[in-house]
């Protein structure tokens, strides 16, 4: 089981303030205490509108605004509703009729105390290469394959990152990202080839990862995961980290 860390709203803008620059959207509009981002249906986050600030509002001029922008683009309008938003906010988007499209969970780890750990086996670019491009996409599906759109999105980051590979056997066998700001590291594109996974290669990844962001005097890491999975969920617990928050994406189709 992962355990909580007391209510912070603060520490919650923080996460999803820097979120924004760590997956940054090839395309982003500041809307009141919102920003929309587009990103050619690619990932969930860099396709909707967050709140950046707490008890951040949408009236139905607004709201109705946002929807027209992800409507041109071709898109279904997606909000996601995290705990910055005030309630009635919240229920003007679910009285819309947004449904559910996922739910998952901000989650937070200390990095002070944690010496790095040298990891041979795992390459660190600070730049996204084509082959760690097409190794992440090769394990996605849907518009998630597609490598010109992961790349509109990674190459797009301008603070530092590690962009990471681990090698097993002499071939590339799990891929991650994390991206540092001001005292903050940002974990995220988790992927380990199916026919490796129970090796432990995702520790090593995310451990990996992890002192990379300690060398980069970070004191803390975040990372956002799907409620349902559990095998990555009970992997963080186990790393340190603990739930911050949890968050719904909603679109209205």
């Amino acid at each position: 089981m992962i355990s909580d860390v007391p209510y912070d709203p603060a520490c919650i803008a923080e996460c999803e303030r820097r979120i924004v620059n760590a997956w940054p959207a090839p395309s982003t509009l500041l809307i009141g205490d919102w920003v929309v981002r587009f990103a050619n249906g690619y990932s969930g986050r860099a396709n909707s509108a967050s709140a950046l600030k707490l008890e951040a509002e949408l009236d139905d001029a607004t709201l109705e605004l946002i929807e027209e922008f992800y409507k041109a683009d071709g898109l279904p309008p997606c909000v996601r509703l995290t705990p910055l938003i005030s309630a009635a906010t919240r229920e003007r988007i679910l009285a819309r009729g947004y449904r559910l499209k996922d739910a998952s969970f901000g989650l937070i780890a200390d990095l002070d105390g944690k010496p790095p750990e040298v990891e041979s086996a795992l390459q660190i670019e600070a730049r996204p290469s084509r082959d760690w491009i097409a190794g992440v996409t090769s394990h996605q599906t849907g518009s998630r394959r597609s490598e010109t759109k992961l790349a509109a999105i990674v190459e797009k980051v301008r603070l530092p990152a590690a962009f990471a590979t681990l090698f097993h056997g002499g071939e590339p066998v799990a891929y991650g990202m994390c991206v540092a700001e001001r005292g903050m590291a940002e974990i995220g594109s988790i992927v380990v080839d199916p026919g490796h996974r129970g090796q432990g290669l995702g520790r090593r990844m995310v451990s990996g990862l992890m002192s990379w962001a300690r060398l980069l005097d970070c004191d803390r890491a975040y990372l956002q995961v799907d409620q349902t999975n559990a095998v990555a969920i009970s992997l963080y617990a186990s790393l340190g980290f603990r739930r911050l928050y949890a968050y719904e994406t909603r679109i209205l189709e």
